[in-house]
């Protein structure tokens, strides 16, 4: 009996262990996958997710670094400072943000973005059954699995094109579960943005060398023994790819009486990883839009929304049936210093996706005259 006990304890433990990894993202192929390093396509900032990510010609503020670097030559001060948080999985995973920009000279910005979704006290159960068979709850320990991106940003405005921005990004990835498995990853990503009288258009690619994660594991001999007993293979270290993904974006403001104005933007996705589940699949190409929009009065109160993640999948009946994700938010200036958004996404429930409150907030450091870059 206790030989039984012993074995299904052990059978939870390493349940436990890949269902904390698959949670996170983790990933050992060694050929590309398809959603390697995915907790970067979630997006930074309520405004842009209440747009439902329709944003890479639209953003102008310090979440470029993320978005689309170019941007970062909109930010109307010296130095401004964004923060983000939300959770999923009813709490059990938070999603955070934090990001700088800084004017170096008047065609010249700098970015600095930090972006964590983790999984923090997971049990650690690896020891709770000693050597004799004996269960000791002293002996639980916990730990934490994250994904972690560091992001150095740089955008230039080209002097001899007026309406022209461009950008790049540098970006470093840590991605741990506790201490039993590590991986570090580098990338770059680049974007311009184009203005056309009142239209804005903006190319973005994303991993444009394609980004590498290297993958090593510290597995003890209890954990390798756990392994061998229920029967899964061993991890050994590994890296995983994540290939390149394009965004067109289009995006244009309206003006009308009573300081009312619309914005209204689209993007198109393009990943290079194979059929995705997408509103158009294909191989190695798929394509997904996104459509937001934003309507302000007096440049001071925002309501947002915007539909995407089109997505085909069967029912309970077997029915084939398609959803979308619809998304709300709001959003408020104070004093032009500070910004404050709030974004609900998948309203509804409508979408297979999961929903999440979503809020962020920007602050102004040493405003300038808004002359000094031209709109």
């Amino acid at each position: 009996m206790e030989a039984a006990l012993i074995k299904n304890f052990k059978f939870f433990i390493i349940q436990l262990y890949i269902g904390a990894i698959i949670l996170c993202g983790f990933s050992t192929y060694a050929s590309p996958p398809k959603y390697s390093n995915e907790f970067l396509s979630i997006g930074v900032g309520a405004r842009s997710l209440a747009m439902a990510n329709a944003y890479s010609s639209v953003t102008n503020d310090v979440t470029s670094g993320y978005w689309n670097p170019a941007g970062l030559l909109h930010i109307q001060s010296n130095l401004q400072l964004g923060f983000m948080h939300s959770q999923y999985f009813a709490g059990l995973a938070r999603y955070d943000y934090g990001g700088i920009a800084i004017k170096a000279n008047e065609n010249n910005h700098i970015g600095f973005s930090y972006i964590r979704f983790g999984v923090d006290d997971i049990p650690d159960t690896s020891e709770l059954i000693d050597a004799e068979g004996n269960i000791n709850y002293d002996r639980i320990r916990s730990f934490n699995a994250s994904d972690n991106a560091f992001i150095i940003s740089f955008a230039r405005k080209m002097p001899e094109y007026e309406n022209l921005f461009i950008g790049a990004n540098a970006k470093v990835i840590r991605r741990t579960a506790g201490s039993f498995a590590g991986a570090w990853g580098f990338g770059l990503d680049i974007g311009a943005i184009y203005k056309m009288e009142q239209w804005q258009f903006a190319l973005v690619g994303r991993d444009i060398t394609t980004t590498f994660n290297a993958w090593t594991y510290n597995l003890d001999d209890s954990m390798r023994e756990v392994f061998t007993i229920t029967g899964n293979e061993i991890p050994s270290n590994s890296y995983e790819v994540t290939l390149p993904r394009f965004i067109l974006g289009t995006s244009r403001e309206f003006e009308f009486k009573n300081d009312i104005s619309l914005l209204a933007s689209l993007d198109i996705n393009i990943t290079t990883d194979g059929k995705r589940n997408v509103l158009i699949p294909g191989d190695p190409f798929s394509i997904e839009p996104a459509l937001g929009f934003e309507l302000g009065y007096k440049k001071i109160v925002f309501l947002r929304g915007g539909i995407g993640n089109f997505q085909e999948y069967y029912k309970a009946d077997e029915n084939l049936t398609y959803s979308i994700q619809p998304n709300i938010g709001v959003g408020i200036v104070i004093g032009d210093i500070l910004y404050v958004d709030y974004a609900l996404t998948n309203v509804g429930n409508s979408s297979i996706a999961l929903y999440s409150n979503v809020f962020s907030i920007k602050l102004n450091i040493n405003r300038r005259d808004s002359d000094k870059i031209k709109e």
